[in-house]
């Protein structure tokens, strides 16, 4: 390529975010040939249920001396997905954010490395119509000011699967034969979620075909009996289920198993992507959604009604601040510190039954509680609350109406 060419020497060293897949071992070898540099890769377990040493043995094919595979669950459930939980944050009232929390970690990670082992520049896999493009570099920029980014998606010819599979073939590439035909749908999973998105998926008109499902049963095909749980919570987080303390990466994987039991946590979505574009995708996220319902219903006995309410007021920009990519932002630092402080007395248990599809909180309790049965009972109440205190509250918050009416009336 002459564009390689003229690029071979501009780049030393380059840490690839690898998974060992076709795209990014033909990113491997195209940086090799393109840039003439040498390729360091970087494998996260961000618990994706895949094994992990295949990646290894294809970067070793490959020719990479330096081969970093890192076990990342704990750090992204406590460092990621935890904080996020914390703000109830949903993008546009419904996405949990599976793939958009997990880039900036990876981001981390490949700065981390190409400091450690003197690369002038990281890349990664993602193409140049979607929203990972946005939040891995910017992640990177936010961490490194001056790497250099590599975006193979918007700089090679190869735009198609075929033309991918043929350079992979022409250059010894080792493609398994499973995945050589065109695939219906793609997937991103880590451990709190699985997505998937394109192809059969592409007519938002047609159901989601069942195929598709590979984290949650069928709700239809759930058991008919509910089952009940309990999980507790100290300032906000998580940390048991059923009286059993877990760290945080077992407690969203033994979650994750209760809701694919009973089918919980699928969403099919038409979104509005950063870049400008709408897109249909099907998530499941099985134990992130019993962990936001029952997050919720901790808040409701332990926060007070400003603070719920604020919260609530902040949760769309903080959602849309992580959908977008920044999530190293001071905007994003700044209302993490305000969610973090009213957690504080977020403590306490909550019980859920779950059942074919759904999970709803059936009670909960905290040494924290600001319910009082004495103060909201209809029965006569010893002096807890004055009725007649009512009155005047009302008339207060009347008097604008009442003077808008009278000058309707003149």
């Amino acid at each position: 390529m002459s564009q390689g060419k003229k690029q071979a020497g501009s780049i030393k060293k380059v840490v690839l975010a690898f998974s060992g897949g076709l795209d990014t071992s033909v990113i491997l070898k195209w940086l090799q040939q393109t840039y003439a540099c040498e390729v360091v890769t970087f494998t996260a377990d961000l618990g994706q249920g895949e094994e992990l040493e295949p990646a290894r043995a294809k970067a070793q094919l490959l020719g990479v001396k330096e081969i970093f595979i890192e076990d990342l669950r704990e750090e992204f459930v406590r460092d990621y997905v935890f904080p996020m939980m914390r703000a109830n944050a949903l993008y546009e009232g419904q996405y949990l954010l599976g793939t958009s929390i997990a880039r900036p970690l990876i981001a981390k990670k490949q700065i981390e490395i190409a400091k450690r082992v003197g690369a002038d520049a990281v890349s990664h896999g993602a193409t140049g119509k979607g929203n990972d493009q946005v939040r891995f570099e910017l992640g990177y920029y936010a961490l490194n000011p001056d790497i250099k980014i590599i975006a193979p998606w918007r700089e090679w010819d190869l735009t198609s699967r075929e033309a991918l599979i043929a350079f992979a073939e022409a250059h010894q590439i080792p493609i398994p034969r499973d995945k050589r035909g065109e695939s219906p749908f793609s997937t991103d999973a880590n451990l709190l979620h699985t997505s998937s998105e394109g192809k059969v998926l592409e007519d938002p008109w047609e159901e989601v075909p069942d195929y598709v499902y590979s984290r949650t049963n069928n709700p239809e095909d759930a058991p008919d009996a509910p089952q009940i749980v309990t999980v507790d919570f100290e300032r906000g987080d998580a940390v048991a289920v059923d009286g059993v303390g877990m760290s945080p990466a077992t407690l969203l994987a033994h979650l994750n198993d209760l809701g694919r039991t009973h089918g919980i946590g699928r969403l099919d979505l038409v979104e509005n992507r950063f870049v400008g574009m709408k897109s249909r995708g099907m998530y499941e996220t099985p134990g992130g959604t019993i962990l936001h319902i029952a997050h919720r219903g901790i808040e409701q006995i332990t926060l007070d009604r400003g603070a719920a309410h604020l919260k609530d007021e902040l949760a769309p920009r903080y959602a849309e601040l992580i959908y977008n990519g920044f999530w190293f932002s001071p905007e994003r630092e700044m209302l993490q510190a305000a969610i973090d402080l009213s957690q504080q007395h977020v403590t306490g248990t909550v019980r859920l039954k779950l059942y074919k599809g759904q999970a709803w909180v059936i009670g909960r309790k905290s040494p924290n509680s600001l319910y009082s049965s004495r103060i909201v009972t209809f029965e006569d109440d010893a002096g807890a609350y004055d009725q007649r205190d009512a009155e005047g509250f009302i008339k207060l918050n009347a008097l604008r109406l009442r003077l808008l009416g009278r000058r309707g009336q003149a």
